[in-house]
């Protein structure tokens, strides 16, 4: 994925999920082969995992910074696990499934982003990454889902 200058910290999240969207939408073809990128393994369950994960974890840690709290510490075991799950084979209704939950984490990151004002998005409360910094981390997301590839 490319960068656009011009492009909003909620388009910068909500264009990477259609990204992994457009690709996932090909993967109900994977002939269980998983992906050996980097030192990692791929699969499309995993990498939907992932995507999710990424969101889910960054949008605590938002919300936790607005709120004043300290984020929780992220123990996820990340892409160095592939789970017995991640090994099945991609359905239809996982497509289907990958789509609501993705579309559905996207919007509430797009919604909340595009509530905050730019001083909020550039000088963000607490440690880490502004806001603007950390969307557009999350659109590294798409590596995950870059690694299975386009499967048509």
């Amino acid at each position: 994925m490319t960068e656009n200058p011009q492009e909003t910290p909620a388009q910068a999240v909500t264009g990477m999920v259609g990204h992994v969207l457009e690709l996932a939408a090909t993967w109900t073809k994977w002939d269980g082969r998983p992906a050996h990128v980097d030192d990692r393994v791929y699969t499309p369950h995993k990498a939907v995992r992932r995507v999710a994960d990424h969101l889910v974890d960054h949008l605590a840690e938002l919300e936790a910074r607005l709120a004043g709290e300290v984020p929780q510490p992220d123990h996820w075991h990340a892409s160095m696990v592939t789970t017995e799950a991640d090994l099945a084979p991609f359905t239809q209704a996982d497509l289907d499934e990958a789509r609501s939950r993705l579309t559905r984490l996207a919007r509430i990151w797009a919604n909340r982003l595009d509530a905050l004002t730019d001083e909020q998005l550039d000088h963000s409360p607490g440690e880490g990454w502004s806001f603007r910094e950390l969307a557009l981390h999350l659109k590294g997301s798409a590596y995950y889902a870059d690694s299975v590839g386009d499967l048509s």
